[in-house]
């Protein structure tokens, strides 16, 4: 067990020390009073003078209502405007796209057409030199003839005839369908070129047209805020 000692209070000092404490509150309190009192503002004298402009306050009131319709008009108008760029910035960006994959289209369609070209070019030389090779072995098996013979265009002087024809008809045959061949792809360039052109017109039209309807609306709308008639009247609350 741990021995204490029992102090018990005095009152008195108690006592004392809490009146002290009031007494240093109450005098603070009092110092605060007192220099409020002292720092107080004095009276404002301003001189008087006439306020306001030469227009009425219903002029006045019916300009503030104008001026916040037009803002609230030109809000609208830049909204729709960047809804509009936007749009317009979208569509451009997927007719870029599809221009892009139409031209690798158009580049692959080419190399198959070239291609199908030079393998029909060279069945075409094949055919035309395996033809060559065997009409050759036909004129060299013919007997040699004399000036005679000749005259008398016997059997090997008609099948050597026939033969140079042939070979004449195939040559002939040939450059006829080589300059086919270039005309059709000239005219595939030519309509290529023509579709090209008449898709640009139609776009730059587009575009005109709706730039007009852009325009002719924001004077309307412009036309009905300035006419005296209109429905944007003050104390209107249609």
């Amino acid at each position: 067990v741990i021995p204490y000692v029992l102090i018990t209070p005095n009152e008195t000092r108690r006592n004392q020390l809490q009146q002290s404490k009031l007494s240093f509150a109450k005098k603070e309190l009092n110092d605060l009073e007192r220099w409020k009192e002292e720092h107080r503002p004095g009276p404002i004298k301003l001189v008087p003078q006439r306020l306001g402009g030469k227009e009425s306050e219903a002029q006045a009131r019916q300009k503030q209502q104008m001026m916040l319709m037009q803002s609230k008009y030109q809000q609208k108008h830049k909204r729709e405007e960047y809804v509009k760029a936007k749009k317009a910035a979208e569509e451009a960006e997927i007719l870029k796209k599809k221009a892009i994959q139409r031209e690798k289209a158009e580049k692959l369609e080419v190399k198959k057409r070239q291609q199908e070209m030079q393998r029909r070019e060279m069945f075409r030389e094949d055919r035309y030199y395996k033809t060559t090779e065997l009409l050759n072995r036909l004129d060299s098996g013919l007997p040699k003839t004399d000036s005679c013979q000749i005259a008398n265009r016997g059997p090997e002087s008609t099948a050597w005839s026939r033969s140079h024809t042939y070979k004449q008809a195939l040559r002939e045959d040939e450059n006829g369908r080589l300059e086919e061949m270039k005309q059709e792809q000239r005219r595939k360039a030519e309509l290529m070129e023509f579709k090209q052109k008449q898709e640009e017109e139609a776009r730059t039209r587009a575009h005109q047209n709706e730039q007009r309807r852009v325009n002719n609306a924001f004077l309307d709308r412009l036309q009905n805020k300035t006419q005296p008639n209109s429905i944007y009247q003050p104390g209107y609350s249609g």
